[in-house]
């Protein structure tokens, strides 16, 4: 109903306002016309994104749904033209979301209340210290590249509000929930696709994405240990495959729970289809921190509540070994497990000098870190392969205590609300819960869930979190009814 409401105003708008009608016929000229000029593919493109940003301003979830498709599919495209900047596609759709729920409480504030949860009080004590060790690390000066990644990250986290504020019945949350698993599963389709074609074919079409930000040379093409005769890894449209599989870890969590859950939100054959394809093209990244994520998030929600679950991991564990056994690829990837345990290979051992060079920054910069430049001494290296440690150098164990206790404080909240909502919620709570386990498992070895340079996962981490706070305060009785305010 609101939606056919804003829908109806927007509407009446254009038909009152000739000017406005004037202005969305110069832009659609003006997008269709800069795209023509890289091909007809990309004209095709900029009629979509204009299609879709015009749903945007109609609709929160449609905002929502886009935030969570650029996340997995394309996560580093750009306009394909420089405006001052040259903004990526998940900032605009992260801006245009905050904007039009912003602007809705604004207009209608008898029906819109501002929600920011319990959460709100650390959530913001975290990002002031995040701000805080910027400037401090920069002298008052970062430069243009750092705060433009910075303002990203920000944004990233930000998406917790967003979620909390525009999620508020159980069908938006359905929606979301869908539309997650679903582009998850999306952005796996698209790597095994990726994977199977011959490097030819693949980097062709992995070039040909230049145009929207998206590297041309070097690394297109991922290999374990950058070996080109060795074992390609599955990377999608997600450039890193160990970020690539992060993300998987996560939404497969997500899907794993509905697949085992009393009233799932899809068929369960295609739950099972997606998480087949998600899981596959996780193992195909190759991505030892990826694959230890997903073992612990599967774990956890066979401990909490779906004991049936450890019969789906021995059975998909036998499906995965049977199939690199197929493809050939059965004794490396063992050898590649068990000498990454052991820290043996080439990525181990740079790991380990990368972990020593943290403990180090810590070891002199305690309270408030470096911030997100460069490490102020030369004999010290900025970047890490952890999230706990990137973010102890980045904004100090003072930063890192209040990440942990934000965390904590959310896994409390929602673990202590499992005992009052209904079953359906409880499969949505619990999913999100598995997938943050899997990211901060997978953050023990991969920083990809807090880096500036990535705030697709930064989105992805935070949105999840904002999505099961937004589930606990749903109403407990009645469809769409709107929950009241939270605390």
């Amino acid at each position: 109903m609101i939606v056919s409401m804003q829908s109806l105003s927007l509407r009446d708008t254009l038909v009152r306002s000739p000017a406005m009608v004037a202005a969305l016929a110069l832009a659609l000229g003006g997008v269709v016309g800069g795209a023509s000029a890289f091909g007809p593919l990309y004209a095709f493109a900029g009629l979509l994104a204009l299609l879709a940003a015009a749903l945007m301003l109609v609709s929160t979830q449609v905002g929502l749904l886009t935030v969570f498709a650029i996340v997995t599919l394309i996560p580093f495209a750009t306009l394909p033209f420089r405006a001052i900047i040259t903004p990526n596609f998940l900032t605009l759709a992260l801006l245009a979301l905050t904007g039009v729920w912003v602007l809705r409480m604004l207009a209608r504030p008898d029906q819109y209340d501002l929600r920011l949860t319990s959460l709100a009080l650390p959530l913001f004590g975290f990002l002031s210290l995040t701000l805080f060790s910027l400037i401090l690390g920069a002298r008052g000066l970062p430069d243009t590249t750092t705060l433009h990644n910075y303002v990203k990250f920000i944004l990233g986290v930000l998406l917790y509000v967003s979620v909390v504020n525009t999620v508020r019945t159980r069908t938006q949350a359905r929606q979301a929930l869908r539309g997650l698993i679903l582009v998850g599963g999306g952005a796996a389709l698209v790597a095994l696709i990726l994977w199977a074609l011959n490097d030819a074919w693949t980097l062709r079409i992995l070039v040909s994405l230049g145009p929207l930000g998206y590297p041309t040379s070097g690394r297109v093409l991922r290999y374990v240990e950058d070996d080109v005769t060795g074992l390609e890894r599955a990377i999608g449209f997600s450039v890193d495959p160990n970020s690539f599989g992060g993300m998987l870890a996560l939404v497969v969590a997500i899907a794993a729970a509905q697949l085992v859950a009393v009233r799932p939100l899809l068929p369960r054959w295609s739950l099972a289809v997606i998480v087949t394809l998600m899981t596959v093209a996780l193992l195909l990244t190759f991505s030892r921190a990826a694959l230890f994520g997903l073992i612990f998030a599967a774990a956890y929600l066979a401990t909490m509540r779906y004991r049936q679950l450890w019969g789906v991991m021995v059975g998909v564990g036998v499906v995965g070994a049977i199939l690199l056994l197929t493809l050939g690829f059965g004794e490396e990837f063992v050898t590649r497990m068990v000498s990454g345990v052991q820290f043996e290979d080439q990525a181990q051992q740079m790991r380990l000098a990368e972990f020593r060079n943290a403990l180090a920054i810590i070891e002199r910069y305690p309270a408030f870190g470096i911030g997100f430049g460069q490490a102020p001494d030369l004999d010290l290296t900025a970047g890490v392969s952890s999230i706990y440690l990137a973010i102890g150098q980045r904004i100090g164990l003072i930063g890192l205590a209040a990440f942990l206790g934000t965390v904590g404080a959310w896994f409390l909240t929602t673990i202590k609300a499992l005992k009052v909502i209904d079953e359906e919620r409880v499969s949505w709570v619990l999913g999100c819960q598995a997938g943050i386990v899997a990211a901060l498992a997978v953050g023990l070895a991969d920083h990809y869930f807090f880096n500036i340079e990535f705030s697709h996962m930064v989105a992805l981490f935070w949105g999840t979190m904002g999505m099961a706070m937004a589930v606990v305060d749903l109403p407990a009785d009645g469809e769409d009814a709107q929950p009241s305010p939270s605390p």
